[in-house]
C-alpha cells in the first residue's frame, strides 16, 4: 500500500502525512517556501514538481526509502471532528469548486434528492436552511462510513485516525502531531526541529486555505448545528480521533483540545 497522502520536500528536511481539511495547504506552501524560498503558484496540491509526492511516481522510492528509515522528522495535523465535518459540508457539499463546477459531478444532485439536502440553488448563493441541511449531510457521511452507501466515505470527511493511521500500519513514525487549532505553536515545533535551505517566519506566513470562498458562510455558532442526535453520529463516526487527538466530543462549542496527544498511544491504537 506504501504512503499514500504523503508528502516530502526535495532536500528530504521533513515528511508530512497530510489529512484533507487540516492545514494542509498552508503546510504545504510553507513545506515549498522552506525548500525554494518561494511559494508555489496556486493550490499546492496541484503542484508537480518542487515537492516529493506519493501519487507522484517517481517521488514513490524516495519518500518509501526515507520513512522505512525514519531519515526524516515526520509529523500530521489533525483537526476537531466538528469543525472539520462542517467545514467539509460548507466546502465540498455547498461550494462551487475552483474548476467552476460542484464536487464530484452528480454528487449534490443526488443528495438533494436521496437527502432532502439544500445548497443554496445552482450558484450556492440562495438563502437555505443550513442547519437542517448539514444535519441531512450528516446522515448521508454516516451511511458512506458505516456502510459504504451510496458511494464510499471521501476523503474530505472520513475519519482523521483514517489518514493518520496507514502511515503507522505502513512502517512509518511521526515525532509530531499538530493541531489546526493551535498551528502556530505546532508547525514552529516542526521548524524548529528541522534544517531547511531556507528559514520559514511563521509569523509572515499567508494562511492557504483554498477551500475559503467556495461556499456560504457559515451563519450560526458551531454547537447550533449540532442536536444530541448529530452529535451521537459525529462520535460514532469519529470516536477514535476524540480519543487520540484529545478533543472534546460533550462540546461542539470547544474546538481546542482538551490535553496533550501521547505519541505513543497514536502509534499503538493507530497502528493495529
Amino acid at each position: 500500500m506504501g504512503f499514500p497522502g504523503t508528502w516530502m520536500t526535495e532536500s528530504q528536511s521533513v515528511v508530512y502525512r497530510v489529512v484533507p481539511k487540516c492545514a494542509c495547504s498552508t503546510i504545504g506552501q510553507i513545506m515549498f517556501y522552506s525548500d525554494h524560498g518561494r511559494f508555489f503558484e496556486g493550490d499546492i496540491h496541484d503542484s508537480r514538481e518542487g515537492l516529493h509526492k506519493w501519487a507522484q511516481d517517481e517521488s514513490k522510492p524516495l519518500i518509501e526509502a526515507n520513512v522505512q528509515r525514519h531519515g526524516s522528522y515526520a509529523f500530521t495535523c489533525v483537526r476537531n471532528p466538528y469543525t472539520r465535518i462542517l467545514s467539509s459540508f460548507f466546502d465540498k457539499i455547498c461550494g462551487i469548486q475552483r474548476n467552476g463546477r460542484r464536487y464530484r459531478g452528480n454528487l449534490v444532485p443526488r443528495l438533494t434528492y436521496e437527502y432532502g439536502i439544500d445548497v443554496g440553488g445552482d450558484d450556492g448563493a440562495q438563502e437555505f436552511d443550513q442547519i437542517k441541511s448539514f444535519r441531512r449531510f450528516l446522515l448521508f457521511a454516516r451511511d458512506t462510513v458505516r456502510f459504504r452507501r451510496p458511494m464510499d466515505p471521501d476523503i474530505h470527511w472520513s475519519a482523521t485516525s483514517g489518514h493518520v493511521s496507514t502511515f503507522i500500519t505502513n512502517g512509518g513514525r511521526y515525532d509530531k502531531v499538530i493541531w489546526t487549532e493551535a498551528f502556530n505553536d505546532g508547525m514552529q515545533e516542526v521548524l524548529d526541529a528541522i534544517e531547511t535551505p531556507y528559514a520559514v517566519d511563521l509569523a509572515t506566513i499567508p494562511r492557504f486555505n483554498e477551500s475559503e470562498g467556495h461556499g456560504p458562510k457559515r451563519a450560526h455558532p458551531v454547537e447550533e448545528y449540532f442536536d444530541d442526535l448529530s452529535m451521537h453520529l459525529v462520535y460514532e463516526l469519529y470516536k477514535r480521533d476524540f480519543e487520540v487527538f484529545k478533543y472534546d466530543p460533550e462540546n461542539p462549542a470547544n474546538k481546542m483540545p482538551t490535553g496533550e496527544i501521547d505519541l505513543d498511544e497514536v502509534h499503538a491504537k493507530l497502528g493495529e
